[in-house]
């Protein structure tokens, strides 16, 4: 983080376009524009843009405010909110000077940008924020392209124009990626479109690797391990009668949308007497846990595997594993409370798409519906490079 002269060089320079000054604490479109517009590095600066809480901005002076816990904790949130996606890489400090307290926010140049804030690519025209225009996209798009480095974003080269289902995209993802309003404006050829979200490479000609996933009309042609395996078996091992099977393949979209649906018709609820007055509803497996586990398998999984995620449910406990251990940050010893993404973009399309609530709380979301309904705690396998496996134990009767 920056230190005091620097604070005070950014808080005299009224022409930046790497800083942002206010006296409010609780303007969040204002935080999360600003923050996604460093992020998006539109000046190609490749530093840090600061977000400077307790300052005014059109003089720079420092007016101080009262930067609290409460203060800091509301604006680290916003890094994995999931308003701004990508995720913006960010950090908060408080800083105290002669004239007052402030709260800074550090916020690094994305790799993949362009980055959106409600649908909106948000960057720094000189000292004041804008919403990117179609070559600003393109420009950024360019970027991404040129920096990308995670698998999802690589291109998917085989895949082109002919592979894709265009209305899939266009009627299913576009309208929740983007603010309606940008929608009925844009008048871009489909393609360019799918590239400034981060699905078609145009140097390539190609799908990058997400949008086949999403968008392509057989995944399995280009990635034979993406499907779910869902087995029910009779006892507790493999080679006990199979109750029920089923596979899930295609679109990763049209994929997502019939395994929630089939989640929803697995655990029938009963009621439970507590006192002679009060009853809750148990069931032998919350629901809620299940998916929320899949639905992070899906996200994290290796899709250079020909293996599927596999969804089994044996007598008395499931079993869920995806190929691909634990990636880049996160390590047996900072597991869960490190995130890092193999697939990124593939997150954020889930995130947009509703089918996750926020990044980097999916485990203890899981243990707290398991908690509510009586079950252990979910066990991990986190020290094998091959695969991640969690193991949910039926609530007792």
């Amino acid at each position: 983080m920056i230190d005091e002269r620097e604070l005070r060089e950014l808080l005299a320079d009224l022409e930046s376009d790497r800083v942002e000054r206010t006296v409010s604490t609780t303007d969040t479109d204002k935080f999360c524009e600003a923050i996604c517009a460093f992020a998006n590095d539109m000046p190609g600066n490749n530093r840090p843009g600061y977000l400077i809480v307790g300052a005014q901005d059109d003089d720079g002076q420092v007016k101080g405010t009262e930067v609290t816990d409460r203060l800091l904790q509301k604006l680290s949130s916003y890094a994995d909110s999931g308003q701004i996606v990508p995720l913006p890489s960010m950090t908060v400090q408080k800083m105290s000077l002669p004239e007052g307290d402030l709260a800074v926010v550090e916020v690094r140049p994305s790799d993949v940008p362009p980055v959106r804030y409600r649908g909106r690519v948000c960057i720094r025209r000189g000292p004041r924020k804008a919403i990117a225009n179609e070559q600003e996209e393109r420009i950024l798009t360019e970027r991404r392209t040129h920096r990308a480095r995670t698998f999802d974003l690589r291109p998917c080269r085989g895949c082109g124009r002919d592979d894709l289902v265009l209305d899939l995209f266009q009627l299913t993802y576009l309208k929740a990626a983007i603010a309606p309003e940008l929608v009925e404006e844009n008048n871009r050829d489909m393609l360019l479109q799918m590239a400034s979200l981060g699905f078609w490479c145009p140097t390539e000609a190609c799908a990058t690797n997400a949008g086949a996933i999403l968008f392509s009309q057989d995944p399995l042609n280009w990635f034979p391990g993406a499907a779910i395996q869902y087995v029910r078996y009779q006892d507790d091992g493999l080679d006990s009668e199979v109750l029920d099977e089923r596979r899930f393949e295609g679109d990763l979209i049209t994929v997502l949308r019939e395994l929630d649906g089939f989640l929803r018709t697995l655990f029938p609820s009963r009621p439970e007497s507590t006192s002679a007055l009060k009853e809750v509803i148990r069931t032998a497996y919350p629901m809620p846990a299940i998916r929320e586990l899949l639905m992070n398998a899906v996200m994290h999984r290796d899709y250079e595997s020909n293996a599927p995620i596999r969804f089994y449910w044996f007598r008395g406990r499931i079993e869920i594993q995806n190929p691909g251990g634990l990636y880049g940050a996160v390590t047996p010893e900072t597991f869960p409370d490190q995130n890092d993404y193999r697939n990124p973009k593939i997150a954020e399309a889930m995130k947009i798409l509703g089918y996750v609530n926020t990044f980097g709380r999916g485990i203890a979301r899981t243990q707290r519906f398991l908690s509510d309904n009586g079950n252990p705690p979910a066990d991990f396998c986190i020290d094998e490079p091959a695969f991640f496996l969690a193991t949910i134990k039926e609530t007792a009767r």
